[in-house]
């Protein structure tokens, strides 16, 4: 399953993993994803979305 969000454009970030004596391997940031119900036009509906979303989301009252 790729680990991405369902409502938006938010894909894991790349980079390299860095040892002590810095050597280079290559690694990646995953998003922390969630199953939340949230309202979609008035309806909940179960939905897959990044923490930081959900956080905004239930600032607004939407989730």
């Amino acid at each position: 399953m790729a680990n991405n969000t369902q409502n938006t454009t938010r894909k894991p970030l790349f980079g390299n993993k860095r040892s002590h004596s810095l050597r280079a391997t290559r690694r990646r940031w995953n998003i922390n994803t969630q199953n939340a119900t949230i309202m979609v036009d008035g309806k909940p509906t179960k939905v897959r979305i990044s923490a930081r979303e959900l956080k905004a989301l239930k600032a607004q009252g939407r989730a």
